[in-house]
């Protein structure tokens, strides 16, 4: 997938994009964990995930 197009999603919906780019796993997990404390802080970790 086009890496733009997941960096969008990242910001919109981060465990989607993370879900995406990885596949279920501890990254999905701590995504979830984040975007549901703090919906920023799993923007961020979406966003690093996608581009590393």
């Amino acid at each position: 997938m086009n890496k733009l197009v997941l960096i969008i999603l990242a910001i919109l919906l981060p465990p989607v994009a993370v879900l995406i780019k990885c596949g279920v796993g501890k990254d999905l997990v701590i995504n979830i964990i984040l975007s549901l404390l703090f919906f920023i802080p799993g923007v961020l970790h979406a966003i690093w995930v996608v581009t590393k």
